[in-house]
């Protein structure tokens, strides 16, 4: 056997020993993402809880900038759930046309709106069973509401950038989100969810990008291994 044939297979059989999710690897994740982003925030503007619920299902598919330029003047116009729920669907699809999938969009803020006004007094749920409720709700969307709105730890938000980096980092191999999410929960602690999210999705924005990662500046250069490192 030749020698870069017994050295292939010993970093192949040393990688295979690596565990990805271990304590302490974990703990250099939160580290690190503590030293990013120590206040991070929900990136949708938003004054209470239904603006937050509509503006989180406008964020389908399209980037968060694009969604706050389109709610300052949706919600002067439309400030309560009773009012978009006698709107007119065209008349929304025009409103949030730049967003992408308008129209599945309007008939879902509407029907949600309507569920709300009729089923829950007008005040947007604070239970993920309630929530999912709602038209256009799935986890992602109430784990948004509940966290950023309520304050309530119901899981980890797993939106496209926390379901690509938590691959990258190898913390999950599951091909769903919502599987995704059931690893995350078994590996952040619980007062960790909320924050947690909120780190992941900026630190997904501003480092670890999905075409071309700044894998220079990124604090987990040393713990990643992912094929896609730019260095």
């Amino acid at each position: 056997m030749s020698a870069t044939t017994k050295s292939a297979k010993h970093a192949a059989k040393t990688k295979a020993k690596i565990n990805y999710t271990s304590p302490g690897r974990v703990q250099k994740v939160f580290a690190a993402l503590d030293e990013l982003f120590p206040q991070a925030q929900c990136a949708l503007r938003h004054q209470n809880a239904f603006q937050l619920l509509v503006a989180t299902i406008l964020s389908a598919q399209c980037t968060d900038e694009r969604v706050n330029k389109v709610t300052p003047e949706l919600f002067r116009e439309f400030p309560t759930p009773q009012d978009f729920a006698v709107l007119r669907q065209p008349e929304l699809e025009r409103e949030i046309r730049s967003t992408g999938f308008f129209r599945n969009k309007a008939k879902n803020i509407i029907g949600a709106a309507t569920k709300i006004v009729k089923d829950f007094g007008g005040k947007v749920p604070q239970t993920m069973d309630a929530l999912l409720t709602l038209p256009g709700v799935a986890r992602k969307t109430a784990n948004v509401v509940l966290g950023t709105a309520f304050g309530i730890a119901s899981g980890v938000v797993v939106d496209t950038h926390v379901f690509r980096i938590t691959h990258r980092l190898k913390l999950s191999s599951q091909k769903t989100p919502e599987k995704v999410e059931q690893d995350l929960i078994k590996l952040v602690p619980q007062d960790r969810w909320i924050s947690f999210g909120h780190q992941v999705i900026w630190f997904g924005r501003k480092i670890c990008e999905a075409r071309k990662p700044l894998c220079a500046e990124c604090p987990l250069t040393s713990v990643c291994d992912s094929p896609d490192k730019t260095v």
